[in-house]
């Protein structure tokens, strides 16, 4: 029972790796069929997938009082692939097999996993963010790129795979991984709404927002997160 209790957070920081992996996998024939579906949904799938693991780990880890360091660098590890690699192939393969994309544009994605090696990199010795953000977390960055993944694939409009407005979009998101702005996490330390507002708002508005419009909803939680996090206190009343 105690070798279970140990690992068990390893072997979802795993699950998160290798649901990631096969997002990579799918990201690259991104709108062929697979049984009936486009295989960008099935990557996004595996994200989903990766993003529950990753909250989970951290979550189980505390519960059973199974913290490690060599979970943690296996945390970061996972994810810069699922988090970093993964959106960014699944932009850049979507950009190259649209009609009409410029043929070095889609190459500008892989600014996104540079980004998120360096905010993972300085997340691990920042000790300021055990309780809450210093940048966008990386799970945060691919909840976005999914969401304008889901965008581009909904839409013929050229505009949404024009340079004018992916150069922006990449630059802007990869700088807020890196950016020194205070971010609050969902780390629930009390489950009741003093001190836990932003984040209530945060996941009652996400459950509403993918509801009503379904992945491309994904892009609007980024940024009410952002919105919420300048009036957040929780982070300064601890």
């Amino acid at each position: 029972m105690n070798i279970i209790r140990r690992n068990l957070p390893n072997l979802l920081t795993c699950l998160n790796v290798l649901s990631g992996c096969v997002a990579i996998v799918l990201a690259f024939s991104p709108y062929k069929l697979m049984e009936g579906i486009e295989a960008w949904r099935w990557a996004a799938l595996a994200l989903g997938v990766a993003v529950a693991a990753d909250f989970l780990d951290g979550f189980t880890a505390r519960l059973l009082k199974a913290w490690s360091a060599v979970g943690k660098e296996l945390d970061s590890l996972s994810d810069l692939v699922s988090f970093g690699v993964a959106p960014a192939m699944l932009l850049l393969n979507m950009l190259a097999q649209k009609p009409g994309v410029a043929t070095w544009l889609p190459w500008v994605a892989l600014i996104i996993p540079v980004a998120g090696a360096m905010r993972l990199a300085r997340f691990n010795v920042d000790p300021r963010q055990s309780s809450s953000f210093i940048g966008l977390p990386i799970p945060a960055n691919a909840i976005f790129w999914l969401g304008y993944a889901a965008l581009i694939a909904a839409s013929d409009c050229q505009w949404l795979c024009s340079p004018a407005l992916v150069i922006p979009l990449v630059i802007l998101e990869s700088w807020l991984m890196v950016a020194p702005i205070p971010l609050f996490s969902l780390k629930f330390h009390n489950y009741g709404w003093k001190g836990n507002a932003c984040r209530w708002i945060l996941i009652s508005g996400a459950a509403g927002l993918i509801c009503w419009l379904g992945l491309q909803g994904l892009i609007p939680v980024i940024l009410l997160y952002l919105f919420l996090s300048i009036f957040d206190r929780s982070g300064k009343e601890e």
